[in-house]
């Protein structure tokens, strides 16, 4: 059995949308799996990989993030390993650390190879379900998850749900020992249902994007440890506003572009990274 998965690179906080909205590029991760068990008895998964990352993405299966990822969705549902004779070729387009989206990419690409190998049938909102539970910012999952131009947020989840879905990352993703065995680590945390939820907008056929991939990496962490802990109102309206006609103007044909610029401005997260 081969099959593809294909996941495209995002870009999020479009604009005044912080951690709101998220846009799908046509730069893509993709994997293409082969399942023969003629040619191999082993339920460890041979990874190779190239493209972007090709020096840095690890092969070992325990600590790659798309195949941990893929396990992790398998023991959620009662399976163990892998299936016998797997092989992953991976060809990557998508920069490290570039704000491209690539942890999202390969977080959506391992619920979905985890789905496909189980013969799972999740829906999308269950997907998504899964990818929260490593990737806790909606909106480059979202988009990557469902393509084009889309706003989510994580729900208010009664105290018992939340909890399931705010245990530790180190407890969804274990880092597996040398030794580990089928059994290691056979009862992740279960998401909860309905973790996130989204909206498609749409976009028009006349507005392309432009990715102006930098020279460096910056990680989400340092990106986010440059913003403030509180904002004033006035900032916080001025976001508001001009995120309620953002999502409007970019799917308006013809777009105007004096509208689309005046909405992109933003007080929340650009003014404290441009230094970095």
């Amino acid at each position: 059995m081969a099959f593809e998965i294909c996941v495209p690179a995002t870009s999020a906080n479009i604009g005044p949308g912080f951690d709101v909205v998220g846009l799908s590029l046509s730069l893509y991760l993709r994997l293409q799996v082969n399942i023969d068990v003629e040619t191999s008895s082993s339920r460890t998964p041979t990874l190779s990989y190239e493209g972007e990352g090709a020096d840095e993405a690890p092969l070992d299966p325990y600590k790659n993030l798309t195949t941990r990822v893929a396990l992790y969705v398998l023991r959620c549902h009662g399976i163990s390993s892998f299936p016998a004779g797997i092989s992953i070729h991976v060809k990557n387009e998508i920069p490290f650390g570039r704000g491209l989206g690539s942890s999202g990419a390969a977080v959506i690409a391992g619920v979905l190879l985890g789905d496909r190998l189980g013969d799972l049938k999740l829906s999308t909102e269950r997907m998504l379900d899964f990818a929260l539970m490593v990737e806790r910012h909606p909106d480059n999952v979202t988009a990557a998850l469902i393509g084009g131009f889309v706003g989510s947020y994580l729900r208010e989840l009664d105290e018992s749900s939340t909890a399931a879905a705010s245990v530790p990352l180190a407890e969804v993703l274990p880092e597996y020992p040398p030794d580990a065995g089928e059994d290691w680590g056979r009862d992740p945390p279960f998401p909860p249902t309905g973790i996130g939820h989204y909206v498609r907008f749409c976009w028009a056929q006349e507005i392309k994007a432009v990715a102006i991939i930098p020279q460096f990496e910056l990680s989400t962490a340092k990106a986010r440890a440059a913003l403030p802990n509180s904002y004033s109102r006035k900032d916080v309206i001025f976001n508001l506003q001009r995120l309620a006609v953002l999502t409007t103007a970019l799917g308006q044909s013809p777009p105007d572009p004096e509208l689309i610029y005046e909405a992109m401005k933003d007080r929340m997260h650009q003014p404290y990274r441009k230094s970095l």
